[in-house]
């Protein structure tokens, strides 16, 4: 009865060991540093899937994190607010679109660099943006594109 309880308590050290070097990978690769710099704002139609704290990039690289959103009362319009890095200069007419990492990854924000000589503020807005169409709506395009094909080819059968 003894020897139980001495193997339980190891078996629990070594779990908690595990849990403590998983959570301090987890940290360092995560990122959770706040962001020194500037705050910008995009307009999107939508934004299913963009959570607070995911990530702004330029060509891939991180170079932001989504501070926050709010839906405009008057043109229902998801307003997105990003922290920008300090040492990251967007000129006037940069643009943002709505990014997803892969199939099953988080969504990003991903800016394209204009090429104006001036360049956004705090508290300025990204005027040019795009939000991606949404699963239903894309999987309605393939069905639609397939039914289409497919009578397309029976116009074509020989009679």
């Amino acid at each position: 009865m003894h020897n139980n309880n001495l193997v339980e308590t190891v078996l629990g050290a070594i779990v908690l060991a595990v849990t403590a070097a998983f959570l301090t990978f987890a940290y360092k690769v995560i990122d959770l540093a706040p962001v020194e710099g500037y705050e910008v704002e995009a307009r999107f139609s939508r934004i299913d899937g963009l959570n607070v704290g995911n990530l702004v990039k330029i060509s891939g690289v991180k170079v932001g994190r989504v501070a926050g959103f709010y839906l405009d009362n008057d043109s229902y319009e998801a307003i997105v607010q990003m922290d920008i890095d300090n040492g990251i200069k967007l000129p006037l007419d940069t643009s943002a679109t709505l990014s997803s990492e892969g199939l099953m990854g988080g969504k990003y924000v991903a800016l394209e660099i204009g090429a104006d000589e001036e360049y956004l503020e705090t508290g300025d807005r990204i005027e040019f943006t795009q939000s991606p169409p949404g699963l239903e709506q894309m999987l309605g395009q393939v069905i639609f594109s397939m039914t289409k094909t497919k009578d397309d080819s029976e116009d074509d059968a020989p009679e």
